[in-house]
């Protein structure tokens, strides 16, 4: 009779599925190094989401189980991590960080037929051609670099220097930054590259002070554009000081200190205090119950990972990585709280959200 009623027990539990079953994902980023503050911000955003689903019993039934390994913003070390990720089976890789990391991984992601859902940066590599592998959800930089010199042309502000990033990251990003100045009917006062692995702004600051600039675009990545900041300052120049949204983070603000206030950056989804917005309230209110706050980088990682789960929903009871793609590109009008997602075999831009804000004396991003 108890073997009976074991047998049962046992056939039940094989019919209901593993009890433990995980879908894991695999992220590669710089969790030290020079984006640290960021990534961390947006994995935590991510993972405030994914702990809201696994604590309703996941996505049909399994949880998601985020697995992240750094990078430290070193190309080599991304492409690495990734491969390795791939060889432990995760389902899908995620939230990675860097647009020359990223196209480090694109061959990866073909060879193993594996998606990269909602890398953090917004290269256009990486929108046109469409990438069948690669699902963004963030706008690209070009549309933010339009969006913020079409800002400051509003206000009267016309003499603009640039100072680069010299990879491609800041190539792509200077396309937009072009565009809009073209635009314009302007020209660049003065445009300086730097090296990223090595970056000195020494040289290159004096060049920019000469012309006064009434505003200077820093197109690079946190502690570099930090400092880059710091030695403006240190050379003389009062100059509006702006920057895209790779550096929309609370830890960019805190390492600029007193010079934060008054620097505008471009951001690719709503206010993080725009509670009218569900998304917004949605994440809120789960970083409250959490102790965190919300900052614009923790909400890109949200939104990436609502993205991520209904493709996982959509995908089946067991998710395989052929089947993630194919529920993915069936996303159209998908409702993220407020803001509207569609992919399609022929698009996987995802939003097309750009605006700027400005850091008030409070250290928090206005709008």
């Amino acid at each position: 009779m108890l073997h009976k009623t074991l047998s049962t027990i046992l056939l039940l539990a094989s019919l209901a599925g593993p009890a433990s079953a995980q879908i894991r994902i695999g992220q590669t980023a710089g969790f030290t190094g020079a984006v640290a503050a960021s990534v961390k911000e947006a994995t935590d955003g991510a993972k405030l989401y994914f702990d809201a689903v696994n604590a309703r019993g996941g996505v049909n039934g399994q949880k998601i189980e985020l697995v992240s390994l750094d990078d430290q913003f070193d190309v080599k070390l991304a492409t690495e991590n990734a491969q390795k990720l791939i060889n432990q089976g995760v389902v899908c890789l995620f939230l990675n960080r860097g647009t020359p990391h990223t196209q480090a991984i694109m061959p990866l992601l073909a060879e193993a037929k594996i998606t990269l859902v909602a890398p953090s940066t917004g290269a256009m590599v990486l929108h046109d051609p469409v990438n069948p592998w690669v699902f963004n959800v963030r706008a690209a930089y070009q549309r933010e670099a339009e969006r913020t010199i079409a800002h400051l042309n509003l206000v009267s502000v016309q003499r603009i220097a640039v100072v680069q990033v010299d990879d491609t990251f800041g190539a792509d990003a200077a396309v937009g930054i072009r565009k809009g100045l073209a635009t314009a009917k302007l020209e660049p006062i003065a445009y300086e590259k730097y090296d990223r692995t090595k970056p000195d702004f020494g040289p290159i600051m004096p060049k920019i002070v000469k012309g006064d600039p009434q505003a200077v675009i820093f197109i690079g990545s946190g502690t570099a554009v930090v400092d880059g900041m710091k030695a403006l300052r240190a050379a003389g120049s009062r100059a509006q000081m702006v920057t895209l949204s790779n550096n929309a983070s609370a830890g960019f603000v805190k390492a600029l200190g007193e010079l934060a206030r008054g620097v505008v950056v471009s951001q690719v989804l709503p206010s993080e205090r725009a509670l009218g917005i569900p998304i917004v309230k949605e994440a809120t209110e789960l970083a409250k119950a959490k102790g965190l706050e919300l900052t614009p980088a923790s909400l890109e990682g949200f939104a990436s990972a609502k993205v991520l789960v209904e493709g996982l929903r959509r995908a089946g009871r067991e998710p395989t990585r052929a089947s993630l793609k194919n529920a993915l590109e069936t996303l159209n009008r998908f409702n993220l709280g407020g803001l509207e997602l569609s992919y399609s075999p022929t698009s996987h831009t995802g939003l097309d959200y750009a605006d700027l804000s400005i850091v008030g004396p409070d250290g928090k991003f206005k709008r």
